[in-house]
């Protein structure tokens, strides 16, 4: 182990919800004078990976809109629901209209806030609705047939936005959730304002700068000394995400991509190899995640399926490669640090599909595994960059397993191109000289650029007529 390995980890303790105390800070400052900041950033790290990577069931906006029901039902006297108003952000709600609801074998804003107020249990966070049963689902679709439940679209520049309100003939407790899917902003009962951080613009600002040492070369850096003992939560990754992709493989979820894929190897028409081997795991995944299935997944920046396909494409080529478990484990990790860097520029929900960047950290995952350097990896993010970057995101479904199956073979086919040496060239697109200017590009397409489409999108996705 290295000296800024042990004096970091001799004064941190990693567990899920990562807080660093007072004292330890003081530690770590007193320490970062003496070896400089790698040994703070080694630490910020794994917080960064406690705080992205967590343990969802199902979709996470549905889970959100329950999870914000349901701890605002905590919050009211009497047992008898009377109403129940459910007002999010076009991007929250054109991401819980069409994605089954595991256990619900339904789906839609209402039923997951009626479950949520039902069932949810708010301690249990993106797992609100672990454990739902069949009278649950009853009484939750009774109170949407009796018209308790409302749904409107909040007027909001934030993208993830969701504001309940839960009424008995004895109270009431109003509860907002914004920009995290768990980040409880807002909380008022009965006329007591319990929480109110709704409008600190500067906890947003304060968290970049936080983050603000995030880069490709810091990401690398770490992923080269990061003691292995230290990344249980990858580990946990692998096994939940392995587990759901075998599930998917082995049962007909959603459109059955994965299976598909499988079966056309099976029968000659596809070939046995890295990209239809990744490919099948990471699809398979997804079929069973937006299908129904009850296996929990670790997520990645508010995201099961960011998840799924920053860490499955890694695994199917380093089972493939028989890789160790260490190189494994400092690929998957690379993968998904790299996702959490794009994704802090494009934000959490966007009108550009996530799976984007997630696959984009898979490719880097995958170079590595190939024997890639840092310059290589590099590479690879200017490749996926010029290939996927046009996906929209038209809300959460089944049909996102034929999206994380298309982000999955390009991050096979880029990861090879990089190791051969070939690039695409900065005069194309929104490729720049360096692959930092290009995700910052990337950033600015999804935070400027899409407005107007998500719009459309949710307008096309709330009007279609459907037979």
């Amino acid at each position: 182990m290295s000296e800024v390995q042990e004096q970091a980890t001799s004064v941190i303790k990693v567990k899920r919800g990562v807080l660093l105390l007072a004292k330890e800070y003081y530690i770590l400052r007193s320490v970062s004078k003496e070896r400089g900041d790698r040994t703070v950033h080694y630490v910020e790290f794994l917080r960064i990976l406690e705080k992205e990577l967590v343990v969802a069931l199902g979709c996470t906006e549905p889970m959100a809109i329950a999870y914000t029901a349901a701890l605002a039902k905590k919050y009211v006297k009497g047992e008898v629901v009377s109403s129940v108003k459910v007002m999010a952000s076009a991007n929250v709600i054109k991401n819980a209209m069409a994605v089954t609801i595991p256990g619900a074998k339904g789906s839609g804003v209402n039923l997951a806030a009626a479950l949520g107020v039902i069932a949810g249990d708010s301690s249990k966070g993106l797992e609100v609705l672990n454990g739902l049963t069949p009278s649950d689902v009853e009484m939750a679709k009774e109170m949407i047939k009796e018209g308790k439940i409302c749904v409107e679209v909040a007027e909001t520049s934030k993208k993830l936005y969701i504001e309940v309100v839960v009424a008995t003939a004895q109270s009431y407790a109003k509860v907002v959730v914004a920009d995290e899917h768990t980040q409880v902003v807002f909380l008022e009962a009965n006329g007591e304002t319990i929480i109110n951080s709704l409008n600190e613009d500067a906890k947003d600002d304060q968290e970049k700068k936080k983050n603000s040492f995030l880069s490709i070369d810091s990401i690398w850096d770490f992923v080269q000394e990061v003691n292995l003992r230290d990344l249980g939560i990858i580990e946990k990754a692998i096994e939940l995400n392995t587990n759901i992709g075998l599930e998917g493989l082995s049962n007909e979820y959603g459109l059955q991509v994965g299976k598909t894929i499988r079966e056309s190897v099976r029968k000659g028409i596809f070939a046995d190899d890295l990209i239809t081997q990744a490919m099948a795991l990471t699809a398979g995944a997804s079929d069973a995640r937006m299908s129904g299935s009850t296996l929990p997944v670790m997520s990645n920046s508010g995201s099961g399926n960011q998840g799924i396909s920053a860490t499955l494409p890694v695994v199917a080529v380093g089972q493939n490669l028989s890789v160790s478990n260490e190189q494994l484990i400092r690929a998957v990790t690379l993968s998904n640090l790299i996702a959490i860097h794009i994704k802090t520029k494009i934000g959490r929900l966007s009108a550009l599909c996530g799976a984007t960047a997630s696959g984009t950290g898979a490719s880097c995952g995958i170079t590595y595994l190939l024997g890639g350097g840092k310059e290589e990896i590099k590479t690879a993010i200017q490749n996926m960059q010029g290939n996927v970057t046009g996906m929209f995101c038209d809300g959460a479904k089944a049909g996102c397993a034929l999206k994380l199956s298309t982000c999955t073979s390009t991050a096979v086919q880029s990861a090879i191109m990089a190791i051969e040496g070939i690039a695409i060239q900065s005069t194309d697109g929104i490729i720049e000289s360096t692959a930092e200017q290009t995700i910052e590009n990337l950033g600015r397409l999804a935070t400027q650029g899409t407005r107007e489409m998500d719009r459309i999108i949710l307008d096309i996705m709330v009007n279609k007529k459907v037979c």
